[in-house]
């Protein structure tokens, strides 16, 4: 093998692109410590596939790039090209095609080293090799460093003979026994693997067998159970249809009763409207009565007053009338006692002038009669004053008692005139009192009766509001239990459509994903009721379609979601209870078991794709 040429570009201290020009005869570099001379027989032996880096004298192969100076920047990569000449068509079979072989190895920071043999990509196991079957490498004695002499002075016997077989061109052959050797240690390694996993798959092989025969008896009970339990279903079917008939009939006749309230209560609801309606004007009659009498009471109560007070003063004239009756009977006494006396005293006076026509005899006897007379007279003059001042005082009593009559006899009269208007007002009162007795009586009579038709309303219309509470309660009652017997109807009818589709499908034969899936017992109905006739699909490949693109219709495997869409706060996943295939791992997934009166309620808070369902389906 020999080398033409050698192009180093940033390797080392080569940071520009240098050529080494190898020509016929003896080539030298000469140069001072330091110029680089040894970075060129590394770039040589790094070429030819050196891996360690101790032997390029750097803790790591990236130390091989050129890591800048004061003047110069560091460079990302370094690549170093060797020419052999290959005229002689020495090379191995694969990079025998040109006389010239140009092998490439380039080094980049942070991605490692890549090897090329004219511009095609190789492997360095391939370039180790190339340069083996000829005698030479990166290890080869032929490539002698500093100090290498005397380690060959000083070699074992085992380090000359690998000098001597490089040296008779057979280091090559050794280095493919090495390859081929270790080619049959793994071969070795694989058949023994491969026995292990025969016996591993004999073992599981009985075990499938077992398991099948297993399975087989598992779905032949399977079979019978289904059959017993469509039997089972059959007859609860009829028991729940003769029962809905029976809830359907009550239910008729219930509605029947209701509608009867319903109509009686309107007709009690109209009955105290129009009560409440005649109520009005009763009332105001009766507020118009009231007020009446009221006022005739007080008007009564007046007259009653002013009837006493007249009586009073009839009573009070009366006894003066009498008093005065008794002073007018006094004083006639006084009067005839006054003339009584006048008499007396014009006889006496009489007498004296009949004894004064005597004689001076008698003058004398007269004079002393006269005196005995004046100083009677003057005795009865001063009596006749006394009793004329008693006549004119009795005078004027008497004109002032007559005046007195006169007023008692006005006042009597007019006394009797008012106490006449007074009996007139009275009877008034007591025929208008009479007719408002008798207003109120009938206003009393018809208020009684008002009240009494408004009481039987407000009972009858009770009553029909009872009724009518008492059958929308049963009416409730009824729409309760007929839509749980509908309720119950539906899940028998899915169960007896999906029991019949069953049937079809085990006469006709398929591979469904029913039989697939294990249910916890107990869970059975949630789940028919969850999938219902997607139960019967087979699993299908996304490949089993045509070149059309059509594919048959199934369950097909699709990848997990990135985040699935999370269930209700507190609901269960019905995958927790059911063992299922993978291809139902989403589906199951979006699935949440719930209690049957709480389904309404988490109902609002599902996303798409979301369900719920009860135990009981």
């Amino acid at each position: 093998m020999r080398f033409s040429r050698l192009r180093l570009n940033g390797f080392k201290s080569f940071v520009d692109p240098t050529d080494l020009v190898i020509r016929d005869g003896l080539t030298g570099v000469v140069g001072p410590n330091g110029c680089g001379k040894s970075n060129l027989l590394e770039a040589l032996r790094w070429v030819m596939g050196e891996n360690r880096p101790t032997a390029m004298r750097g803790d790591g192969m990236e130390d091989v790039i050129f890591t800048g100076a004061a003047t110069r920047p560091a460079r990302s990569f370094a690549e170093v090209v060797v020419q052999i000449d290959n005229s002689a068509r020495l090379a191995p079979v694969g990079f025998n095609d040109r006389d010239t072989l140009e092998i490439v190895r380039r080094v980049t920071r942070d991605a490692g080293s890549a090897y090329k043999v004219n511009t095609r990509d190789a492997r360095a196991r391939d370039v180790q090799m190339l340069f083996a079957d000829a005698s030479t490498g990166a290890h080869s004695p032929a490539l002698v460093r500093q100090g290498q002499i005397s380690e060959l002075i000083n070699a074992r016997p085992r380090s000359r003979r690998r000098i001597l077989e490089e040296a008779a061109g057979i280091s090559g052959l050794y280095q493919r026994r090495h390859e081929a050797e270790l080619k049959l240690k793994g071969a070795e390694t694989n058949l023994a693997r491969v026995d292990d996993v025969l016996e591993q798959l004999a073992g599981q092989l009985a075990q499938l067998a077992r398991q099948a025969r297993q399975a087989a008896r598992y779905r032949t009970i399977g079979d019978k159970i289904r059959q017993a339990e469509g039997a089972l279903l059959y007859c609860r079917w009829k028991e729940a249809e003769v029962a809905r008939l029976a809830v359907a009939a009550g239910l008729t006749e219930r509605i029947t009763v209701a509608s009867v309230a319903e109509r009686a209560a309107r007709g009690a609801t109209q009955a105290r409207e129009e009560a409440e309606a005649k109520l009005p004007p009763l009332r105001e009659e009766e507020t118009v009565a009231a007020a009446v009498l009221q006022r005739l009471h007080v008007r009564r109560d007046m007259l009653a007053e002013q009837e006493s007070r007249a009586r009073q003063a009839i009573g009070t004239l009366k006894s003066r009338i009498d008093q005065l009756s008794r002073d007018m009977e006094r004083e006639a006494g006084l009067n005839r006692d006054a003339g009584e006396t006048i008499d007396r005293l014009e006889q006496e006076q009489a007498r004296l002038r009949a004894a004064a026509e005597g004689h001076d005899d008698r003058l004398t006897a007269a004079g002393e009669e006269a005196q005995a007379a004046a100083r009677l007279l003057s005795e009865r003059e001063t009596a006749l004053d006394r009793v004329t001042e008693d006549v004119a005082r009795l005078v004027a009593r008497h004109q002032s008692t007559h005046r007195l009559l006169a007023d008692s006899r006005a006042t009597v009269a007019k006394s009797a005139a008012e106490a006449a208007r007074a009996r007139e007002a009275a009877e008034g009162v007591r025929a208008t009192l009479d007719k408002a007795k008798a207003d109120l009586e009938a206003a009393t009579h018809a208020r009684t009766a008002a009240a009494d038709r408004a009481g039987r309303a407000d009972e009858a219309l009770a009553a029909a509001e009872a009724a009518c509470v008492e059958a929308r309660a049963r009416e409730g009652d009824a729409r309760a239990e007929r839509s749980q017997a509908e309720g119950e109807i539906s899940a028998l009818r899915a169960e007896v459509l999906a029991l019949t589709r069953l049937v079809e499908r085990d006469a006709v034969g398929g591979d469904q994903v029913l039989d697939a899936i294990r249910a916890e017992p107990g869970y059975e109905k949630a789940l028919g009721a969850a999938l219902a006739d997607d139960l019967h699909a087979p699993q299908v490949m996304a490949e089993a379609g045509d070149v059309t693109g059509d594919m048959a219709s199934g369950w097909v495997s699709l990848p997990e979601y990135d985040s699935p869409p999370p269930l209700p706060e507190g609901v269960v996943p019905l995958g927790d209870h059911v063992s299922a295939p993978d291809v139902l791992a989403r589906r199951m997934g979006q699935i949440g078991l719930v209690d049957a009166a709480d389904g309404p309620r988490l109902q609002a808070g599902l996303t798409p794709g979301q369900r719920l369902v009860s135990r009981d389906g």
